[in-house]
């Protein structure tokens, strides 16, 4: 079996059920061998509550039932400062080799800002991207950048191609997008109120046991 491996990151303050439902849906979509979550630290979000240990931490809880083997990868934390995706995904490229598929798992929310991470064009050279997106989202909608629209219009494919190649395609799974915000759940933490059908049962423990999100 080839190697493809998927690529999801995010602050993960804390993991949510979105995160989950996103790698474990695009894993089984792709047939990828492996899910690599990278706790991020990230430019264009305001100050994280957890520690970057507590986060990888939880999100390594969360996704440890999935059926395939789950890599939580520490580059970003390790490194100490905030880390574009690009620079991620070159250091990932060169660790992992050229020829394995690298398939970089967002959001239809981050799509619509694509356009203004560093490097985003270059994004393709490195992995596929692949976009959870709520039934009825166009890529010629007025909500995406036409630069954006254009460039991830062109490498459409079907999500069982991307494990075929190292890198430069993309696809939309149109019926994974899951309302559920961190900063929301943060709030509910910290107000007391129950988080439990929104965070994994073993997250929710351990934010209990360590007391995070507390007022």
């Amino acid at each position: 079996m080839t190697r493809c491996i998927a690529l999801l990151g995010g602050s993960f303050d804390p993991v949510h059920n979105g995160h989950m439902a996103l790698g474990a849906a695009f894993v089984q979509l792709l047939g990828a061998s492996e899910l690599r979550v990278i706790p991020t630290l990230p430019w264009q979000k305001s100050a994280l509550v957890a520690t970057p240990d507590q986060r990888a931490d939880m999100a390594a809880l969360a996704f440890a039932g999935l059926p395939c083997p789950v890599v939580v990868d520490r580059l970003e934390i390790e490194r100490g400062k905030p880390t574009y995706t690009v620079e991620t995904l070159r250091v990932l490229r060169a660790n992992l080799g050229s020829d394995v598929p690298l398939a970089f798992l967002m959001g239809a929310d981050q799509l619509q800002r694509l356009d203004t991470w560093h490097e985003w064009r270059e994004l393709f050279a490195l992995a596929h991207l692949c976009v959870a997106a709520r039934p009825g989202f166009a890529l010629d909608g007025p909500q995406l950048p036409a630069a954006v629209a254009a460039e991830f219009g062109a490498r459409l494919a079907p999500a069982a191609q991307l494990c075929q190649q190292p890198a430069g395609l993309t696809c939309v799974a149109n019926d994974l997008a899951v309302d559920i915000s961190s900063s929301a759940i943060r709030a509910a933490l910290a107000d007391g109120n129950d988080a439990g059908s929104l965070i994994p049962q073993p997250v929710l423990d351990y934010v209990e046991r360590h007391n995070l999100y507390k007022k």
